[in-house]
């Protein structure tokens, strides 16, 4: 698929607007704009991969020492008890670029197995706010 037919190539490249968390060589991560919790972030690969089995081996560890140290942000940065970290591959998988979920959790939260109900940002300062304190609290170097 070229870049400029997916959506998250198109974050990655700056072509589309989203709330950035962290971008290097490796990885994009930037909020989801259908947050199960305010703060659910998704992590994808700057190349584009459909699937994590598509991931180059070479590739697996350095982005998901990205994952890690998101999930850590995610927990330190929004002072929640805890993540949830998912990927669908293909299946379930709303854009056909590899991308990990790393949502936000706390105790009776009323998250319930698989049934992932969506919020929304009061508004786009509302999402920078959440995206600047996950920013903050990142260690990845």
């Amino acid at each position: 698929m070229p870049d400029g037919e997916c959506v998250f190539c198109a974050i990655a490249a700056g072509e589309n607007p989203a709330h950035i968390v962290f971008s290097d060589d490796v990885g994009v991560a930037f909020l989801d704009t259908r947050p199960v919790f305010k703060g659910h972030v998704l992590v994808a690969p700057l190349v584009h991969v459909e699937t994590l089995s598509d991931l180059t081996a070479p590739m697996v560890g350095p982005f998901f020492e990205r994952v890690q140290a998101v999930a850590a942000a995610v927990e330190q940065g929004l002072e929640v008890g805890g993540t949830f970290v998912a990927m669908n591959n293909r299946i379930s998988q709303s854009v056909p670029h590899l991308h990990v979920h790393v949502v936000p959790r706390n105790r009776k939260d009323g998250l319930r197995g698989f049934f992932w109900p969506r919020t929304k940002y009061d508004d786009s300062t509302e999402a920078d706010s959440y995206a600047r304190r996950i920013h903050g609290a990142l260690d990845i170097g």
